[in-house]
């Protein structure tokens, strides 16, 4: 059970008849050749995905052929920004099937969709937040807001084998407090570090107790169909570069139009307002998205969101989401299968071994005969000399870094108590535990001969000691 503070299954298998292995090889041979001509492997899907070639030379002739000037006015290079950006924001609404029931707020990332929320949320004496253990720090960082203002918070934990919500905990967190007006439940559709995902059947189990939901989606959507129509959070945050790389600095925040007055924005910038005085401290916010759009909104990238989801629907969502679940499992049997001579796995995965709700995310650690894991910042550079690009350390996530450390609350407690100032490496040395991990992750562009290069890498650590 969480604490309160105050201050599994089948594989699923590429097309038989080899039709997506065929599609996604020419797909990369076209859209994505400059991994090949530069021999670069590329395992950090998660972190950033990868721009198509046709993506940005159609931006790029968008940008030539005509003059777009700022939105907020009625001239013609205005109104032309304003109809690109306006057509954008409806592309966003229909891929995600919400055109009838949500605002489309867009947002320099997904951190700053979250931020709105804690900022916003009307948190106060009394109200309660919850979050599960498995959330990147821009969660996290809403429970300051929430103590500020007087609330309360928990962490639903995680089960360790597995890396999933303890959901017995969950029910028993969501039945508390029914007298609390505010209650805002936070989770990850799909965990940034282990990939897990995460039971989207829980957004109405806790409105049903009279909860507001919190989704973030962010490395959920760039390989899986979120349908706004089947399920509905309160407020879902989005990062449009992990779904199809470029532009970067572009997210979103959907907000159910029926919450959005919940929403209140404690000041006003240029752009959010239909009328503010100067001789008399009154103002009115305006009524829909940009109210939470402060300032100029990046018109001259916005207008390429709506290239990038097109990019997306010509492949198809249920074919990328099967192609990265037959890679991720192909990844995992043949990582699994490495042994040193002594018969010891030279390869420890975190959390689930198998895609039946997993993204395309390992999560893992290199560990000698011995069982002594290898420093993951010597993996990452050797790594780099090889040109393969992987992700190591706590990836923005101390919840599941914590469980998979076995890092106690009363250790934890005893470093934050110790010092005024600290950093990764500090926390290392106080704990006298090496924290961290490695992770991979596939995408759009992965091949197998990707994989096959990446195994070759890792059978280079086996028989070796860990230093």
């Amino acid at each position: 059970m969480g604490f309160w503070f105050k201050k599994r299954t089948t594989p699923v298998p590429g097309n038989a008849d080899g039709s997506d292995e065929q599609f996604f090889n020419d797909l990369r041979k076209r859209e994505f050749s400059r991994l090949d001509q530069q021999r670069h492997i590329y395992l950090d899907y998660t972190g950033g995905n990868l721009y198509a070639q046709s993506l940005i030379d159609k931006h790029f002739d968008y940008l030539r052929n005509a003059v777009y000037g700022n939105p907020h006015s009625t001239n013609p290079t205005s109104q032309l920004s304003t109809r690109n950006v306006t057509e954008a924001r409806e592309k966003v609404l229909r891929f995600f099937n919400a055109q009838d029931d949500y605002f489309c707020i867009f947002t320099a990332n997904a951190s700053g969709a979250l931020q709105i929320v804690g900022e916003c949320y009307p948190f106060c004496e009394g109200s309660r937040f919850v979050l599960t253990a498995d959330n990147h720090n821009s969660v996290n960082g809403i429970r300051e807001y929430c103590l500020s203002k007087g609330g309360h918070y928990a962490y639903c934990p995680l089960h360790y084998q597995d890396l999933t919500i303890d959901e017995t905990s969950l029910d028993e967190m969501l039945r508390q407090h029914p007298e609390s007006k505010q209650k805002l439940l936070a989770f990850p559709a799909q965990s940034n570090v282990s990939g897990v995902k995460h039971p989207l059947s829980w957004i109405a189990k806790a409105q049903a107790f009279g909860w507001d939901v919190l989704l973030d989606a962010a490395a959920y959507v760039p390989t899986s169909r979120l349908d706004l129509k089947q399920v509905q959070p309160d407020f879902v945050a989005v990062s449009f570069y992990k779904i199809f790389g470029y532009p970067t600095g572009i997210g979103c925040l959907l907000v159910r139009k029926s919450k959005f007055d919940l929403l209140k924005k404690p000041w006003f910038a240029g752009g959010t307002v239909t009328a503010v005085a100067v001789n008399y401290g009154g103002y009115f916010l305006a009524a829909d998205h940009e109210r939470f759009e402060n300032g100029t909104v990046n018109y001259l990238d916005i207008p390429a969101i709506s290239r990038g989801l097109d990019f997306i629907e010509t492949i198809g969502m249920e074919r990328i989401n099967r192609r990265v679940k037959h890679l991720t499992q192909s990844l995992i049997q043949q990582m699994l299968s490495l042994k040193h001579d002594n018969g010891q796995p030279l390869v420890h995965i975190f959390g689930p071994t198998c895609t039946d709700a997993k993204g395309g995310t390992i999560i893992f650690n290199l560990t000698d005969g011995e069982g002594h894991a290898f420093p993951f910042e010597e993996v990452e550079q050797r790594a780099n000399a090889q040109l393969i690009s992987l992700r190591t350390g706590c990836f923005c996530n101390p919840g599941i870094d914590e469980i998979n450390s076995c890092v106690s609350t009363e250790e934890m407690a005893k470093y934050f108590s110790s010092r005024k100032t600290g950093n990764m490496h500090d926390m290392f040395e106080f704990l006298g535990k090496m924290r961290g991990a490695i992770r991979i992750s596939v995408g759009i562009p992965t091949t197998e001969g990707d994989i096959e290069r990446f195994i070759q890498f890792l059978r280079g650590y086996e028989n070796k000691a860990a230093t």
